[in-house]
């Protein structure tokens, strides 16, 4: 009977003997690898003069892209609401010269990006998240009409959403290029209770990173914040590194909620937008406008990382060069977080079928 339990215990012994070695192995395994997943990095690029004037007619050579350093090739070029194109180097212009070609190789008036890109970056898909908490209900109606003038002044192909939020997010109309479905969303808001500002901010940052091409998301506000369960730091952080700048309009004045406007202020600049402090219709009204011409004189840049061993957050910066640099000031996000994901030895070997053919997304 002794002999009986000292061979089972030995067999359990060797057995979990052989398990340890399977899980060292496989930690130490050089073919066990973490990949981390960069696609194309979006950038929406704001130039401004000394005197506050968007600079207009600029050309992908007179920016200068760095990541963590690192000078990135620009792979795609538009300025305004024109359709994004192809950037190639040299090709009949002067040495070094960056050139501006539609992929398929027709002819420089063609506005359309080769199939690999499609149309993504034509035209821009605009959220507007409103403030239906208790903190609005002076000046309701007032938003309401700012708001609604400001979807009928977008201009292009533009699509539009609008959400409303207080304790919950509200998806009154989705993604559309129908201008009357939206405002009719406008129309038919309410007034709620507590304000979940940064809760329905990170939703909608996640609805649009599910889209390709650029995005923006216009927020605005009549109060703090006192529901929300995620600081506005994880936000901002999700919008930087989802290449999606926030404007935020603030219906009160700085001065009267100054945790909030700094907060406002924070996330804006983070990626690359702006805040708007509006008390009166007429400055909401302004703020708006102000938005809307920002839009149209976005220029839009993106590029393919060179190879980067940061895991981390990576830190974009970019410049301008040339005689048309003087005095000007570059606004656009800060950097991003690439997604980091866990691959396996068989997963690394490239698989054969439609993914290979799938339209790239990103970041």
């Amino acid at each position: 009977m002794v002999k009986k339990i000292s061979f089972s215990l030995l067999i359990v012994i060797v057995a979990l003997a052989a398990s340890i070695n399977r899980v060292a192995a496989q930690e130490t395994d050089p073919e066990t690898k973490i990949r981390v997943e960069v696609n194309m990095v979006q950038l929406n690029v704001a130039v401004m003069d000394s005197k506050g004037n968007y600079v207009t007619g600029l050309k992908p050579s007179d920016f200068v892209v760095t990541e963590d350093g690192l000078p990135q090739k620009v792979a795609t070029f538009g300025e305004g609401n024109e359709a994004t194109r192809r950037v190639t180097s040299g090709d009949g212009d002067k040495p070094g010269e960056l050139r501006i070609r539609p992929q398929d190789g027709s002819s420089e008036s063609s506005t359309e990006l080769g199939s690999e890109l499609g149309t993504m970056m034509a035209g821009a898909n605009v959220y507007i998240l409103f403030d239906t908490s208790n903190y609005m209900y002076r000046g309701f109606v007032f938003a309401q009409d700012a708001i609604a003038e400001f979807v009928r002044s977008l201009d292009g192909p533009d699509r539009v959403a609008f959400y409303s939020y207080s304790r919950d997010l509200s998806r009154a109309t989705t993604l559309t290029p129908d201008r009357s479905q939206v405002l009719r969303g406008v129309r038919t808001t309410v007034a709620g209770d507590d304000a979940a500002l940064y809760n329905a901010l990170l939703m909608t940052i996640r609805d649009a990173g599910q889209n390709t091409g650029r995005k923006v998301i216009v927020v605005f506000s009549n109060g703090p914040d006192n529901y929300s369960m995620v600081p506005p730091e994880d936000v901002a952080e999700l919008a930087q590194s989802k290449g999606i700048p926030i404007y935020m309009i603030s219906s009160r004045e700085a001065k009267i909620e100054p945790i909030s406007s700094t907060v406002f202020k924070r996330m804006s600049a983070a990626t690359g937008g702006e805040a708007y402090f509006a008390k009166t219709w007429k400055q909401q009204q302004k703020a708006f406008a102000s938005i809307r011409n920002d839009l149209a004189h976005l220029y839009s840049l993106s590029y393919y990382p060179q190879s980067n061993p940061n895991r981390g957050w990576r830190a974009i910066t970019v410049k301008l060069v040339g005689e048309r640099a003087k005095g000007c000031r570059v606004r656009t996000r800060n950097g991003y977080r690439p997604q980091s994901t866990h691959v396996s030895a068989e997963s690394v070997v490239p698989q054969s079928g439609a993914a290979a053919g799938e339209q790239p997304s990103s970041n």
